[in-house]
């Protein structure tokens, strides 16, 4: 199965990327609302607010926040560190800071990368009140032994954790989860690459006609999918399949990784959508590590969503670093995510399921002019009718399309293609 690229969207999700890119995002705070904001021009989420304090399982909603600026001045006045330049300097969640400290007491709150002495890594302290700045390994190494004054103009203050929520209702209430993290600050591929993707399949989705209800969840990395599952578990309920979506916008091939299941429907028709895409890929096995299909994979929920990526995390020397940039990622790699995934909700729409009303022996198939009105000739005809044999045959109430795709070999749309012409002439129904 070629994917068909009807449209290109690359440029418009990397044009989306470049607007998300200078803003400062946590897991709290401005830069996820101003995120949001943006978002919300394209797709019409609501922006949800959950205030700092409230239990969510073993966890609890942290206290905003928010930074204003960051530097490192040396004896000389010079700002050596500026936040300004590049919002990876400050180490996310820094408490505030003003004072005067010795190049030793500074080098404990430093980070920085000796294999790219160029780079400006990334680092957190969420759940740890600390504050600290980020640094190429060369600026660190041309550090003076002298008096620096640090500044961290920021806040930590009782406020709420924002988040964006999506539903498409289709006919059914069944649902398919789509997710992607938002608290990554100035970082291309982990993760504006997903969430870019991700609105630009809700465009898509919020034009068509549905079988399934779709609910996109633009959400900070794990406390997140952890307060969304908390507030929502009869909502989770609904969701049949699912994919978290992230890294999708380098120049590796894709990667999925599978739900905790291994064998959910979501697993089978990526796998088969990637296998007939003439591109190559990797299939993973789930482990307790990662993104927010951990949470939504957890024991107690155990629901079928699994990871859709390029180069996994932690896989590419770019990740979490300032390496992540405009130039890291591709507008047709973008697009290629999309196109991929956008096949994966084709195939899971039409992945139903018929019986054969006419079971015992084959119909006469000429006497209703079945072979007569295709439309195809020579070895194509000749597809089309053994697809016709298999859906026949294998139309007996317990195997799906994807089945009967994977079983005849005959390619997933051509049995589609035979299904309606078996419908039309009263041959199939669907149960």
């Amino acid at each position: 199965m070629k994917i068909m690229k009807l449209n290109s969207f690359g440029e418009n999700m990397y044009d989306l990327i470049k607007k998300l890119y200078p803003i400062c995002r946590s897991i709290t705070g401005d830069g996820v609302r101003d995120t949001l904001k943006i978002i919300s021009t394209d797709v019409p989420i609501k922006v949800k607010e959950v205030p700092s304090g409230t239990e969510v399982f073993d966890w609890v909603v942290p206290k905003e926040w928010n930074i204003k600026n960051a530097y490192i001045e040396n004896s000389k006045g010079e700002k050596i560190v500026d936040f300004k330049n590049n919002n990876l300097h400050v180490v996310n969640y820094s408490v505030p800071v003003r004072k005067t400290v010795s190049l030793k007491e500074l080098k404990e709150h430093l980070f920085s990368l000796p294999d790219h002495p160029d780079w400006v890594p990334y680092r957190t302290t969420y759940y740890d009140k600390n504050w600290g700045f980020c640094l190429s390994h060369s600026q660190l190494l041309n550090l003076k032994d002298e008096q620096y004054t640090v500044v961290i103009d920021s806040s930590l203050e009782k406020g709420s954790l924002s988040y964006g929520e999506l539903l498409i209702k289709g006919t059914l209430t069944e649902e398919v989860l789509i997710s992607t993290h938002t608290c990554h600050p100035s970082m291309c591929n982990d993760n504006l690459s997903g969430i870019a993707v991700a609105t630009y399949l809700a465009k898509y989705l919020n034009q068509t006609e549905n079988r399934y209800s779709y609910r996109f969840l633009f959400i900070p990395g794990t406390i997140g999918s952890i307060i969304w599952l908390a507030l929502n578990e009869k909502k989770a309920k609904n969701i049949k399949h699912g994919l978290v979506l992230t890294g999708v916008g380098d120049s590796g091939s894709i990667t999925y990784k599978r739900t905790r299941r291994g064998n959910a429907e979501i697993d089978r028709v990526t796998e088969y959508v990637l296998k007939n895409s003439e591109d190559n890929y990797s299939v993973i096995d789930f482990y307790p590590f990662g993104y927010d299909e951990r949470q939504y994979c957890s024991p107690g929920f155990n629901l079928p969503v699994g990871t859709f990526m390029r180069s996994p995390h932690g896989k590419y020397p770019e990740y979490h670093t300032s390496a992540d940039n405009l130039k890291f990622i591709r507008p047709e790699k973008l697009d290629d995510s999309l196109q991929k995934i956008k096949s994966v909700i084709n195939i899971l729409e039409e992945n139903k399921t018929f019986v054969n009303l006419n079971p015992k022996c084959e119909p006469q198939l000429g006497k209703r002019g079945i072979y007569g009105a295709m439309n195809a000739v020579g070895e194509e005809k000749a597809k089309l009718q053994m697809a016709i044999l298999w859906v026949l045959n294998l139309s007996d109430g317990s195997n799906s399309l994807l089945d009967i795709a994977e079983k005849s070999n005959c390619g997933f749309d051509l049995i589609k293609d035979a299904i309606t012409i078996l419908l039309k002439n009263s041959l199939l129904k669907e149960i």
